[in-house]
Formats: C-alpha cells, sequence, structure tokens
C-alpha cells in the first residue's frame, strides 16, 4: 500500500536472494505442518498478558494502600503495558496475528486504548519505517528533531556531544509525546517524515478518538476519582516513563547500533540494495537465545526476521532465524547479532557517542554509510557471526 504523495526511494530488484529466503521458508512451515499466524501459543501468551495488565491495574485502583505497594504495580502495570505493545498489537496490526481480518483489527486496537492511534501507527511504522529503515527523512523512527543525532546524514549539534549520557533519559518522554502531540501533529500535517498519507476517516477517525477517551478515562481521570490528583498525576507519568524506556531501547537495539547500515539516498532516488538486504544491512538482533527475553519482547529481539516477513506471527523467528542467517552466508549479506542484552546496549552507546562527536569521519557521514562493526577476535564477523 502506498501513500498518495509519499517520499518513494526505489530499490535494485531481487537478485534471487529474497526468492530463495522464501523458498526455504515456505519449506520449513510446509515440511513441520505449521500455521504462520493462529498459533496456539500466541492465544496463551495473550490471555496471559491481558490479564497481568488487568490484575495490576485493579489492584493498584483498589488495593494499593502504600507508596510502596503503588510504586510496584505501577512498575508491574507499567512490564505489563509494555509487553501488550510487544507482543499483541504489534502482531496483530501487522496482521501477523491471525488469518480473520476481524481479529487482527480488534487485537491491534489494544494500541488505541494504550493511547496511540493503530491507524497512524500503521502507516508510521508498518508502511514506512519497514520499507525505507533508516532513511533520514523517510524513516521518522530516527528523528528525534535537534535532541538527537541517530544517522551520519543527520545535521550535529553541539549538544549531540553529550547524547550518549542524556538520551537515555530523553526516552523516558517519548511515549508521552508520541500519545499527546505525534498522532495530532501527524494527522494535521497528513504528513510522517516527507512522507504523505491520508487522514483517517469514518471508522478509523472514531478509533482514533475514541482510543484517545478511553485512554484518557481509564488512565488518568478514573484514578483521580479515587485517589489525590497529584498522586494519580504521578504515578501516571512514572509507569508512562517506564514504557518510553524500555520500548525505545529495543527499538535502539534493533536499528541504532554500530552494525547497523544508515544509506542517504541518492540523486537520483536508486539505492543501492535490494529491500530484502536493505532490511538485514539496517537492522540487527541481539539475546537469541534468551527464552524469557524473547518472550517478553515479542520476539522484537529477532528484528532482521521481522523485517523480513512481519506477517508471521513473532512465536516462529528462533527457528526462522537460522534458515536467515544461513541464506545471508550463502549471499554474502551481513547478518548482525549482538550475543546479549548488554553488549547490544553498550554498542548503542558507541554509535550514540560517534555520532555526537565533532565530523571525525567527514567522509562517512557524507555519504550516510554506517560505520565498521564493532572489534571481534579475527578480521572481522562472517555474514552469519554475531557480535560480541
Amino acid at each position: 500500500m502506498k501513500a498518495p504523495g509519499a517520499l518513494q526511494p526505489r530499490f535494485e530488484n531481487d537478485t534471487g536472494f529474497f526468492r530463495d529466503l522464501k523458498q526455504r521458508v515456505d519449506a520449513y512451515f510446509d515440511a513441520n505442518g505449521l500455521d504462520r499466524r493462529d498459533n496456539p501459543r500466541m492465544y496463551v501468551k495473550t490471555a496471559i498478558i491481558l490479564a497481568w495488565f488487568a490484575a495490576s491495574y485493579v489492584l493498584l485502583m483498589f488495593v494499593a494502600a502504600t507508596w510502596w505497594q503503588a510504586t510496584l504495580l505501577s512498575l508491574s502495570l507499567a512490564f505489563a503495558a509494555t509487553a501488550v505493545g510487544f507482543s499483541i498489537q504489534h502482531d496483530a496490526n501487522h496482521g501477523a496475528y491471525s488469518r480473520s481480518p476481524t481479529v487482527n483489527r480488534l487485537l491491534g486496537n489494544t494500541l488505541d486504548l494504550l493511547g496511540a492511534s493503530s491507524y497512524v501507527w500503521h502507516w508510521k511504522h508498518n508502511i514506512f519505517h519497514h520499507t525505507y529503515t533508516n532513511l533520514n527523512g523517510a524513516d521518522e523512527d530516527i528523528d528525534l528533531g535537534i535532541f538527537g543525532r541517530l544517522s551520519p546524514s543527520q545535521p550535529r549539534r553541539r549538544i549531540h556531544r553529550l547524547q550518549q549520557f542524556y538520551l537515555w533519559l530523553l526516552y523516558g518522554f517519548l511515549l508521552l509525546k508520541w500519545q499527546f502531540v505525534d498522532d495530532f501533529k501527524n494527522i494535521g500535517q497528513g504528513r510522517i517524515a516527507r512522507n504523505r498519507f491520508p487522514r483517517p476517516r469514518r471508522w478509523g477517525l472514531f478509533e482514533l478518538i475514541g482510543g484517545k477517551v478511553i485512554f484518557a478515562c481509564w488512565a488518568v481521570v478514573l484514578p483521580m476519582v479515587f485517589h489525590p490528583w497529584w498522586a494519580a498525576l504521578l504515578l501516571f507519568a512514572g509507569t508512562a516513563f517506564v514504557v518510553a524506556v524500555m520500548t525505545s531501547i529495543v527499538f535502539q537495539l534493533a536499528h541504532c547500533v554500530e552494525s547497523s547500515a544508515f544509506p542517504s539516498v541518492p540523486s537520483t532516488g536508486k539505492l543501492p540494495n535490494t529491500w530484502a538486504i536493505h532490511q538485514v544491512e539496517t537492522t540487527a538482533n541481539f539475546s537469541q537465545h534468551n527464552r524469557l527475553l524473547t518472550w517478553y519482547l515479542g520476539g522484537l529481539n529477532f528484528q532482521i526476521e521481522h523485517h523480513l516477513f512481519p506477517k508471521i506471527c513473532h512465536v516462529h523467528y528462533p527457528k526462522l532465524s537460522g534458515i536467515v542467517a544461513a541464506v545471508c552466508a550463502e549471499y554474502g549479506v551481513r547478518y548482525n547479532a549482538h550475543n546479549s542484552l548488554f553488549p547490544a546496549m553498550w554498542s548503542h552507546w558507541r554509535w550514540l557517542r560517534e555520532m555526537g562527536r565533532p565530523v571525525a569521519r567527514a567522509s562517512e557521514a557524507a555519504l550516510g554509510q554506517s560505520l565498521p562493526p564493532p572489534r571481534t577476535d579475527g578480521p572481522g564477523p562472517s555474514p552469519a557471526t554475531p557480535l560480541a
């Protein structure tokens, strides 16, 4: 689906990489008799997460009697809300949850109930981010305005010298900005980054407004009815801060680390890679062997597999990763992966530091290319070698 008037850089035609990859993925599902969607594990997981969210909210509203009980239950609510975002709405809004559009739409609306528009998300995330990943001006997810520099193609300001320290704190305010500013700004402008998109009408507009109203009622108004206004607002802000930090970090580890590419768009509009290779090289995995983290993150630590196959339920990503890595090795496409969470966070910190320095690598900044991969024991990682 294309937006009218969208910025549309063009990719090279597939050279066989994605064709072979799809054939092997299809063969995996056929050989094991598996369905790409409607997985029983996903339904059980959804029930657990929604029950966790509801229990945290009810206990916080009607049971918590001390500040420490309220703090712990607020943290529980934050983790549960983040799990809804990572696992339920994300798969549903990609059409990866079920074969039924009705089920996907219903569960996709959990994003609206968390205060963010699933309509705007569809365009911003599914269409523009998943097509133009890490392309400055086309992918709004890498645009932090004057506060941060994530791409070599973005202008550097003096304040960016310290961004590896202060951005971690600013990440905590991105959810409130998303809920109360960005959705309305995008709709008012009819634009996401430099991409035009149609404003919502009829049911889409009803979902957007209704979701915002319901969110405000359960998250702000109702708590202020049963508790002092200042306590309700404080817990609301604290919960939103925790959700935003976790969500932002997961995205940054997937796209804004040293091994990720940040191509610039040539004046011709023609990019040097095919779409599939572009997705692999602008994306990175982490903690692929951590089953608990994989469960909680909704497979978003397998971001490469998600970008290549966004309509496949995330419960399949661990198995698909071996297939993807093997095909990448055969075609000489580097498969970027960090072995665990903290090395990935450290790589993001180093990337922020590099982007905030004075133009020490002016040629690379001008070209918009990614920096070399992190140090390894050998001369460099093979296409399927995880980065330490």
